[in-house]
């Protein structure tokens, strides 16, 4: 799941979540640890611009600080950007920060990246925003090798050119998975060619078999033979029958009924779900949490 607070974009935060904080963040990772998620995920952004401020909010914790807290409090849990904005920074300086994650998480992270959208975050930080998806896929190159064994790793490339510059500490990782996030005909392909896996960015379920027979078709004709994680994002939930307003689009229900809409995305080809919840307060998505760890994941496997 992505985790709220963090990140409290108008389309989807809740809100209680206006007055939260850190110590919520934390009771929150623990739950989903403790109900089996697979992984915790944050967003990325650097500053909003005015003009956006109204729906995006300026509530945007910065993933990697945000991720190492919370690796320090919990143990198993693996931890995802979704999405970093890596075109924004140099890949050494991305390459230190997150290989100090997965250092000290011991071995935890998963690195989603995504092209961005906010035009000013390019400008006032001086990377050329029309070509933002050509400095990605550069850049995907350049963190691989960043992010690989070699202590002196080296990238040649059109935007980025480095050698014989050491860093430690290393990934704890062989390979850091990287996901890439985007449903754009660009995005796809950046995944199917670049990625160990797909962050869709809210496809609706008819949308997604195209999308997955796309990336699987691409990656057939370059012959990549390695398995893609493919992501989506589900419908916003909540487990029970609820006596409020939770919105027409929330699926809802007895956990066998919600397990049985979601079994659809394993169908698909789906090999994880994101899953967001609908709550009025942290007690609540707590409890959310709990009932769908304990009584819908065993339905989905």
């Amino acid at each position: 799941m992505q985790l709220p607070v963090q990140s409290q974009s108008t389309i989807y935060a809740e809100p209680w979540e206006a007055a939260a904080g850190p110590a919520d963040l934390v009771a929150i990772a623990r739950a989903a640890e403790h109900a089996g998620f697979a992984y915790l995920a944050v967003c990325d952004h650097v500053a909003i611009p005015r003009r956006l401020a109204a729906a995006m909010s300026t509530v945007w914790y910065d993933p990697v600080a945000t991720l190492a807290h919370l690796a320090a409090v919990t143990e198993r849990i693996r931890l995802l950007s979704h999405v970093a904005v890596v075109g924004l920074r140099h890949p050494l300086l991305s390459a230190k920060q997150y290989a100090t994650l997965d250092h000290l998480s011991g071995g935890r992270l998963i690195l989603g990246v995504g092209a961005g959208h906010v035009q000013e975050e390019f400008e006032v930080l001086g990377v050329d925003f029309e070509r933002r998806g050509a400095v990605l896929d550069e850049a995907i190159d350049a963190l691989r090798a960043a992010l690989g064994p070699d202590e002196f790793p080296s990238h040649h490339g059109k935007f980025y050119d480095f050698e014989g510059l050491g860093q430690r500490p290393r990934p704890v990782q062989e390979r850091v998975p990287v996901w890439v996030g985007g449903s754009s005909p660009a995005a796809v392909r950046r995944a199917a060619l670049k990625g160990d896996g797909w962050l869709p960015q809210g496809d609706p379920r008819d949308r997604l078999p195209a999308q997955i027979a796309r990336l699987r078709r691409l990656r057939e004709e370059v012959g990549i033979e390695e398995p893609l994680t493919v992501g989506a994002i589900t419908e916003p939930l909540y487990i029970g029958t609820p006596d409020w307003a939770v919105g027409r689009r929330t699926l809802t229900g007895a956990p066998e009924a919600v397990a049985e809409s979601l079994r659809a995305y394993g169908a698909m080809g789906v090999h994880q779900i994101q899953v967001r919840f609908r709550s009025r307060s942290r007690a609540e998505l707590i409890d959310q949490i709990s009932m769908f760890g304990a009584d819908v994941a065993p339905w989905l496997s």
